[in-house]
């Protein structure tokens, strides 16, 4: 196709663009009936019942295995987990309860939180688990 040919193709599509095509344009098919044709109006069969409505009950089921049990964390983690998570829900409880606090436990808390974050920051692997990964999924 050439770049005049591929001109004037655009340019048509541009003039028709938006025009609703007829069913006059579209190119019709000649049918022949040879004799009288009769007309019957039978009544529709009944459809026959399917004999299992879900076809793939019958396939068996997938089970998967049981889950590997979670991994438990060492106790360090776990209490600095503990420390970042669990202090903030103890100040806000007593916060919104109107619990008074201690100044000693309110810095015991405050403590453990930053103390947990720092923990959990430091202990943080440098480099990926997979040596090959950078990071990148498809």
């Amino acid at each position: 196709m050439s770049s005049r040919d591929e001109d004037e193709a655009w340019r048509q599509i541009v003039a028709n663009y938006g025009d609703a095509p007829s069913v006059e344009d579209a190119p019709r098919e000649e049918t022949r009936v040879e004799g009288p044709t009769e007309f019957r109006v039978e009544p529709a069969a009944e459809p026959e019942p399917d004999p299992a409505p879900f076809p793939w009950e019958d396939e068996g089921r997938f089970v998967p295995p049981p889950p590997p049990p979670l991994p438990r964390p060492e106790p360090r983690r776990a209490l600095a987990w503990l420390g970042l998570f669990g202090a903030p829900l103890v100040l806000l409880v007593a916060l919104v309860f109107g619990i008074y606090l201690p100044g000693w436990m309110s810095l015991v808390l405050v403590g453990g939180f930053v103390g947990g974050f720092l923990y959990l920051v430091s202990t943080m692997p440098s480099e990926p688990r997979d040596p090959g990964d950078d990071g990148a999924r498809i």
